[in-house]
């Protein structure tokens, strides 16, 4: 435990960096002048009659020698401070800065100012202790009690400085509880980084390199002063202490900011307000953390929210997320992640971006587990339904939608799309593969939409596919329908110990037969729930031809967005690399092959991507590379569905026909899901009259999205008449 120590007057002026961690000819403040960019006038010396008016307006000075200004310097401004060390003070002129209600003179009053670099024009007033700062232009700093730098400040980097041992280096414990998958957050970290270092643990080789690349990623020496760019505004603050702010930020009421940096500029401006505590981690920009939220060991991404008392700790969170009210641990969390209800709760898990926690919903409660060792790995679209309750360790395929209940064991959900229930009365899991196809079209088509509607970001470093209908989504549904087929051979099939390829070949023959011949049947799904109750599989029938639809849908919409639509018609090598079941990764939100990921680890061991921006880079170019992979992909996927080598002409006029009907089907859809609500009879039971339910509601016709997809699917079927008019039978 640390003691208070009495000192010598003089060490509140002379001390920082200690001498050994100085380079040769370097003194206490070089790191700070290659900071610090000077005016053009240069600083000077005060002359007498500027510190005889500083003395009579109740300045005090350790020296008044190491005190420096512009001749833009006019010290009737400045009263009732103290200054330690070389502080230096730029154009201090006679106006005043406003930020919203708050208007305060240019100037600086009744402060303790140790060793800080203040800019031009600044509104300085009741900071009380303020040390080894770098402010920038027109900054408003009012009401805080401390603001301090230590000369070993990391501003949330995952690094040690000169002299600091091992264990005071900042780790993220991601993905689980253990600290096995622990990542070194950086400024610039995003998910594809916490993915790429938390997943592949097995890698010795990779992690040492990475955790070297990052240890480089910031200087490790000593006597960085934090920086308050141009233009923030902090007030009514308690604890600012080795904080590294970026422009135009704002915060109000601030708890406790510790060993972080806050990225914010003009365009992307973030925001802190009351009662919050930070500790260890990065902001991106753009991002808003209010009312009495608790963050510790974190990352949270662009144009990302943290409302009120959510709490985050060890965990990564996406860019454009919101978490309010709830408790967030362990957790690597991809882009457009939505949670806000005070009663849900994450933990341990790998949420694939593009979720919605429900209120209630507990996942990852841990209660079958005498260790803390479990996961959760859910791909895009996971929305856990109201008050369910999802343990360590389980897997969900993307879009699965839990209705509510307490599922009782660990789940492997292969089926994407699916609605999965615990059904109590009957003692056994039930799902309803490609659910949200067959009876919630209006979310799922607008789920695209929205998510590409609400990204905000101008600095956009994490690349995202938002789309619903992509190579993870459509490569699970190829191994969907080819269990379906598995496991409705088995249904029908007297011989448990049939050849899997029998049982397949016979149930797709059912599938592709009379509905009535499946729907007799009892489907049993296998390797979902780690329990002896039967998995029933529902609408099979239905579900096997929606996934059908949804396949030749991803194909042919690849296909309607092409700017070359007739070249594409022409065919594709039959001998394409790409395959329809092939692995693709999601990577923080950015899909790639992975064959892509294991090329970009083998050049990450053999040194020749050295540094986290040759990572980047390397995942642009793999992102400006994707649209023709996706389309491969597309075109495989294609193929597979409607059992061809390659696609012929009429096998193209086949393709328009279906995606025609679907085009339809789906516009009829968004309107008719949409239509259940409105027609709910419950809904007009709290309004007088239908003038006020049409006030209160509206209508299904008035609905914006439902005009939209009506637009888009006139839109889609002049374009596959034309396509018609190109194919040459």
């Amino acid at each position: 435990m640390e003691r208070v120590t009495l000192l010598p007057s003089a060490a509140l002026s002379d001390g920082w960096i200690d001498a050994q961690y100085l380079p040769e000819g370097k003194d206490k403040y070089y790191i700070r002048n290659m900071q610090v960019k000077a005016p053009e006038e240069g600083w000077r010396h005060l002359n007498s009659d500027e510190i005889e008016r500083l003395v009579k307006n109740n300045n005090t000075a350790s020296s008044w020698d190491t005190v420096w200004v512009t001749d833009s310097f006019e010290p009737r401004m400045i009263k009732d401070n103290k200054f330690y060390g070389t502080v230096r003070i730029g154009s201090v002129s006679g106006g005043a800065l406003q930020y919203h209600d708050l208007r305060l003179p240019v100037g600086i009053t009744n402060s303790s100012i140790h060793s800080c670099d203040i800019g031009d024009d600044c509104a300085i007033h009741d900071v009380h202790y303020l040390s080894h700062y770098i402010i920038g232009d027109h900054c408003m700093l009012f009401n805080i009690q401390e603001m301090d730098t230590t000369d070993h400040a990391k501003f949330g980097n995952g690094i040690v400085k000169d002299g600091e041992p091992e264990e005071v280096r900042v780790k993220i414990q991601i993905m689980n509880e253990t600290g096995v998958r622990s990542v070194m957050p950086f400024d610039g970290m995003i998910p594809a980084d916490a993915y790429l270092w938390g997943k592949y643990v097995d890698d010795r080789l990779l992690q040492q390199r990475l955790a070297d690349i990052t240890q480089r990623t910031v200087d490790h020496h000593r006597g960085y002063y934090g920086m308050i760019g141009e233009r923030c505004v902090i007030k009514n603050s308690s604890i600012i202490k080795d904080v590294k702010i970026g422009s135009d930020c704002y915060i109000k009421g601030a708890s406790k900011l510790k060993n972080i940096t806050i990225n914010s500029s003009c365009s992307e401006p973030s925001q802190i307000g009351e009662n919050v505590i930070l500790v260890n981690g990065i902001v991106g920009y753009g991002c808003r953390i209010f009312y009495s939220c608790t963050a510790v060991k974190f990352i949270l991404g662009n144009n990302s929210n943290l409302k009120y008392g959510a709490r985050l700790i060890d965990s990564i969170m996406g860019d454009n997320s919101t978490i309010s009210c709830c408790e967030v641990l362990n957790n690597l969390i991809f882009p457009a992640h939505e949670q806000h209800h005070n009663n849900s709760f994450l933990i341990a898990s790998v949420i694939m971006g593009q979720s919605n926690m429900a209120a209630g919903a507990t996942v990852g409660s841990n209660h079958n587990s005498r260790t803390n060792d479990g996961e959760i790995v859910a791909g895009r679209g996971f929305w856990p339904g109201l008050c369910s309750s999802v343990k360590h360790s389980s897997r969900f395929a993307c879009y699965t939608l839990l209705a509510k209940g307490d599922f009782p064991a660990e789940l492997d959900i292969p089926l994407p799309f699916s609605l999965v229930n615990n059904n109590v009365t009957d003692n056994c899991l039930e799902i309803i593969p490609a659910y949200w196809w067959l009876y919630n079209m209006y979310a799922l088509a607008r789920n695209s939409w929205k998510y590409k509607t609400r990204d905000k970001r101008i600095t956009k470093v994490q690349n995202i596919e938002f789309d619903t209908f992509a190579p993870d989504t459509m490569s699970e549904v190829l191994r969907a329908r080819k269990l379906l087929e598995v496991w409705v051979g088995k249904a029908c099939c007297d011989d448990v110990h049939a050849d899997e390829c029998l049982l397949q070949k016979k149930g797709r023959q059912l599938l592709c037969g009379d509905r009535k011949a499946v729907d007799i049947l009892t489907v049993l799904g296998e390797g979902v729930e780690r329990s002896r109750r039967p998995v029933h599989i529902l609408k099979v029938y239905d579900a096997y031809h929606a996934y059908g639809d949804m396949l030749i849908h991803y194909a042919m919409s690849s296909l309607l967005a092409k700017e070359d639509n007739a070249s594409a018609l022409k065919g594709v090598d039959a001998r394409r690399t790409v395959l329809p079941d092939e692995a693709w990764v999601n990577m923080g939100g950015q899909l790639m092959p992975e064959y892509e990921v294991d090329c970009l680890r083998a050049d990450i061991r053999d040194g020749r991507l050295d540094s986290w921006e040759d990572i980047h880079k390397r995942y642009d170019e793999i992102w400006n590379r994707y649209t023709v992979d996706k389309w491969y992909h597309a075109y495989a996927c294609l193929c597979t569905v409607l059992d061809a080598e390659v696609m012929t002409p009429e096998l193209w006029l086949q393709a328009l026909a279906h995606e025609e009907r679907i085009q339809r089907r789906i516009a009829e859809q968004v309107y008719v899901s949409r239509k259940k609500d409105h027609d709910n009879p419950f809904r007009a039971c709290t309004c007088r009259n239908e003038e006020e339910l049409q006030a209160v509601f509206g209508s299904v016709d008035d609905n914006s999205f439902v005009r939209q997809m009506r637009e888009e699917c006139c839109h889609n079927l002049e374009i596959i008449e034309r396509l018609r008019a190109m194919v040459t039978v």
